[in-house]
């Protein structure tokens, strides 16, 4: 899945949504996934499945053979045409569970830290951060973010554990003197040995994911976000939202239908298609 996301988000890096449907993309992410990552699932297998989560069908509902399900093969092998033009045929994807893994590995005893982490990392395929940053600046993100949420409120903030140490504690020491550092915030940043630049680049991913769990409903089921939505961001040069708070999502509920053609669904059970017919690669 998460090889298929991360396509799914280098796809729409090059085309638009209003050409493409997301849900057709999606599902040719998916398939094309199952034959590069060898966990090879059968076309119609695939495509049935899609069109239970576009229409909610129920599994006994769907007929294998029927005409639907044969559309939705269709649909996504001729998206699959654009997928590989998209991807230029590069199936190579690193995520940054594995450099997460490395974190756990050299720093065993945090399963609170961990299990934030991991979640954290799941999430980031929900953002482009697979294709703005390296799986090692994802990573730490994610392990800085769940340090800090495991911690508490009182602990240091985001901007002090991203911080550069004063220059007397970078200076390089005899191998077989460094002493682990006193500053177990600054574990991950030190872990990966980040220059200016690339620290930069974290502290970025950790706005980016914020400003991701700030649009989300943290009320009802997911209240285990509200320590998460509470942390302040670091500070990162200016951008452009990419995600619009809930609290302004929610209140804009009343917007005359009108307004939203053009626009694509906001689930697979229902909304407005894109107001552009989806095209296959000539």
């Amino acid at each position: 899945m998460y090889t298929a996301a991360t396509w799914f988000h280098r796809f729409y890096m090059r085309y638009s949504m209003e050409d493409y449907h997301r849900q057709d993309v999606a599902a040719s992410c998916i398939f094309l996934a199952t034959k590069t990552e060898e966990c090879g699932r059968k076309l119609r297998d695939v495509a049935k499945v899609y069109h239970m989560k576009v229409t909610g069908a129920d599994a006994s509902q769907v007929q294998s053979d029927s005409s639907e399900v044969e559309l939705c093969q269709t649909m996504i092998l001729q998206t699959e045409e654009a997928l590989l033009e998209a991807l230029c045929f590069d199936f190579v994807v690193d995520n940054p569970h594995a450099e997460l893994v490395d974190l756990f590995d050299a720093l065993p005893d945090e399963p609170v830290v961990q299990e934030y982490a991991w979640s954290f990392a799941n999430d980031s395929y929900r953002t482009p951060l697979c294709v703005l940053y390296p799986p090692r600046v994802v990573a730490a993100a994610c392990y800085i973010l769940a340090q800090r949420v495991a911690d508490g409120p009182q602990s240091a903030s985001l901007d002090a554990r991203l911080s550069s140490p004063a220059p007397v504690s970078s200076l390089p020491t005899p191998p077989s003197h460094k002493a682990t550092s006193p500053n177990g915030s600054r574990f991950a940043i030190e872990h990966f040995a980040f220059n200016e630049v690339e620290l930069a680049g974290v502290a970025d991913a950790l706005a980016i994911l914020l400003e991701f769990y700030n649009a989300q409903d943290v009320s009802g089921s997911a209240e285990y976000l509200q320590p998460v939505v509470a942390v302040t961001p670091p500070a990162v040069s200016p951008r452009k939202p990419l995600y619009q708070p809930f609290a302004q999502v929610s209140s804009s509920t009343n917007v005359p239908d009108a307004a939203l053609q053009g626009r694509t669904p906001n689930s697979s059970y229902g909304g407005n298609t894109p107001s552009k017919e989806w095209k296959p690669v000539g």
